[in-house]
């Protein structure tokens, strides 16, 4: 079955508004949540002082989960009794931001998976510790970003191998994080978006910006400055995918289930806005 071809979205509303219509593929009246899940897991590498805390709401629809972190308290483990078995138009408008995101993200996910997406890189992430998995990953992010030695690099959503991994690129990383005060290397991080973005010649935005509503501020300024954007996403891998032509030019795409949960390879997809 054809469908006619989407409106590009200009925020995150008006794609969801966009997949009600019927605009990216099948009524998600007609596709089911068959699985929910409610996960919360910490991550500490070898060395570091820092431990991540880590919520994530995933919904399973045929053979795609949607995925979206969210903040401890957020939403609650009892979340998950009663959503397997309703219907994706009914999650889409949910009030909670993080369902709303889960469940666009398992229908684009199901419309269109990356593993079968022609213009997706597919890189597998090799066997081994966390740390090397980590750095391999963060190593993939950094490859999409095209930078000047000393191009100034906002990174909202700080991991530190990625912090390294910008350096190792010749950029002045410009780290913001909610939760994080400093870097593993001692570096201040701000919890202040707009000082970043005022002095960044990049971007590189984690998929938890869906979560907590700063995605489409980012995209805005991004899109009217003409600044590169790289997002790096388990949360709503196949959301933010839909913003390849409207701001976001590169994607790394990282399904479930995420490199923290295996040591054996497992694939990212990396997507640029040229392909």
């Amino acid at each position: 079955m054809s469908h006619p071809d989407p409106r590009t979205p200009q925020n995150v509303a008006e794609l969801i508004d966009a997949v009600l219509a019927g605009d990216h593929g099948p009524d998600p009246k007609d596709l089911s949540v068959t699985s929910a899940f409610w996960l919360y897991n910490t991550t500490r590498l070898p060395g570091s002082q820092v431990t991540y805390h880590n919520h994530y709401l995933l919904l399973r629809v045929g053979t795609a989960f949607g995925a979206c972190s969210f903040e401890a308290g957020e939403l609650t483990p009892d979340f998950c009794e009663n959503a397997s078995g309703h219907s994706l138009d009914k999650l889409l408008r949910a009030e909670s931001t993080p369902v709303r995101i889960a469940a666009l993200d398992a229908y684009l996910a199901q419309v269109n998976p990356h593993r079968d997406a022609a213009d997706a890189e597919r890189i597998m992430l090799p066997t081994g510790t966390p740390e090397v998995r980590a750095k391999a990953r963060d190593a993939a992010i950094a490859g999409l970003l095209d930078i000047e030695p000393g191009a100034r690099v906002a990174l909202i959503g700080v991991v530190n191998p990625l912090v390294a991994a910008i350096r190792e690129r010749g950029g002045v990383c410009l780290p913001c994080d909610l939760n994080l005060r400093t870097t593993q290397w001692g570096d201040r991080i701000t919890d202040d978006m707009t000082e970043v973005l005022g002095e960044a010649d990049a971007v590189v935005a984690t998929g938890m910006t869906l979560s907590n509503g700063t995605f489409d501020l980012i995209l805005a300024h991004c899109r009217e400055h003409g600044v590169p954007l790289v997002v790096y996403a388990q949360s709503g891998s196949a959301v933010a995918r839909a913003f390849l032509p409207a701001g976001v030019t590169g994607l790394s795409a990282e399904p479930f289930a995420f490199s923290q949960f295996s040591a054996d390879e497992t694939p990212l997809y990396r997507y640029r806005e040229a392909a």
